[in-house]
């Protein structure tokens, strides 16, 4: 029997206008009753200092023909009325970790390419009943709600694609860009638009008589590599959707692993609310082994119809990363806490990590523990070669 690889899932995603909207955000907390994405305004360098330019502007001031990059005074003369607001890194500093933790509760492969957009490598990471749109628009949501600001998410089978599909329409938008789309999708969009393509680089290209994605896409690959030499040759690729190109990701060690889930309808059933939280224990444990991490402590969250949350936490045995033995906890912590409300959302997490060669065995471990521990494994394999969503445990289906 022949077998695959799960197909790559890349997801980009990119914080809608991030200076304006975390500025706005903070403001809005503070007591501002005016939201300034809705207003002529900007975030700009303190005119004083000679760091008077534009870094950020609301959709209003955009449409009054103010440009990131101008001179404050340049975008006063078109909006005497714009309101101006400095730059505050500690916020930016402070929304952008927050977002990279939640990132993480997801993958481990994280790449930041700048304080608010990155890379994320999902393959393997889509729960069964789920598509990647799906869990975009979970992703999506829950940032939405939790901080008031919105992205656009890139969905992708490689990272150049992922970035090309996220900078399709904004804001708070979701995009796909699978190899079978690129021709409807991508090869329109004139040259300016491919990533890596630089003015200089369009220059070249126009005279060439290439003006869209397409052009290049369908141009002699020999005759690119010998105008713009080996730039030109990587330009041919992207323009194909090519990207073979190896990602490093930064070693993380994380303090917990966790994830959470908004109910396809809320719901009191508690059964329904059972089979969420395996569906989130097999997908947090998996996750729990690649690290080679035993858990001490579980925590489950709960959020109802009314967007009130709960949590309640409680500790194991002994360290394990067995999947039954997280959920028979997580279980247990569901029917103290749950009190017939309707559910919007279930989340799973389990801290206190110890790594596999410190955790300590239990005296009262036994053969039924290392039948766990096989199990668990032969079901981590499977899921390996054939992607997460192949197999599911009985309470699942």
């Amino acid at each position: 029997m022949t077998t695959s690889k799960p197909t790559k899932i890349f997801f980009y995603i990119d914080v809608n206008n991030a200076f304006l909207s975390w500025t706005a955000v903070e403001l809005l907390k503070a007591g501002y009753k005016t939201d300034i994405r809705t207003i002529p305004s900007i975030i700009a360098g303190d005119e004083e200092l000679r760091h008077g330019i534009v870094l950020a502007k609301s959709p209003v001031a955009k449409e009054l023909g103010i440009k990131t990059a101008e001179p404050i005074f340049q975008a006063k003369k078109k909006c005497p009325a714009l309101k101006i607001y400095q730059i505050q890194w500690e916020i930016y500093t402070k929304y952008s970790k927050l977002l990279y933790k939640y990132y993480r509760t997801y993958t481990d492969k994280v790449l930041p390419y700048s304080i608010d957009e990155c890379c994320l490598d999902m393959t393997g990471c889509i729960m069964a009943g789920e598509t990647p749109e799906s869990l975009a628009k979970t992703m999506s949501t829950y940032i939405k709600e939790t901080w008031g600001f919105t992205v656009n998410i890139g969905i992708a089978p490689n990272r150049l694609l992922a970035k090309m599909a996220s900078d399709f329409s904004k804001p708070d938008k979701i995009h796909t860009l699978f190899f079978n789309e690129i021709e409807s999708k991508m090869w329109p969009l004139p040259i300016e638009e491919l990533f890596m393509c630089g003015k200089k680089s369009q220059e070249k290209l126009h005279m060439l008589g290439i003006k869209t994605i397409g052009d290049l896409a369908k141009y002699d690959e020999k005759v690119l590599s010998k105008r713009l030499g080996k730039l030109g040759t990587m330009l041919y690729e992207y323009a194909n959707g090519i990207d073979d190109e190896e990602l490093c990701y930064d070693e993380w060690k994380p303090k917990g692993i966790g994830n959470s889930r908004t109910l396809p309808k809320d719901t009191n059933d508690i059964n329904q609310l059972e089979k969420a939280l395996l569906s989130l224990c097999e997908e947090t444990t998996y996750r729990l082994r690649k690290e080679g991490m035993l858990a001490n402590t579980v925590s489950v969250q709960l959020k109802t119809k009314e967007f009130v949350s709960t949590s309640h936490q409680g500790g194991l045995n002994s360290p394990t990363s067995s999947t039954k033995i997280i959920f028979q906890k997580a279980k247990e912590l569901l029917h103290e806490m749950y009190h017939n409300e309707y559910i919007r959302l279930v989340g799973i997490r389990v801290e206190n990590l110890k790594d596999t060669k410190e955790g300590q065995i239990s005296i009262f471990d036994t053969g039924k523990d290392e039948e766990l521990e096989k199990l668990d494994l032969v079901i981590d394999n499977l899921k390996d070669r054939f992607g997460t969503s192949a197999i599911k445990r009985g309470g699942e289906l």
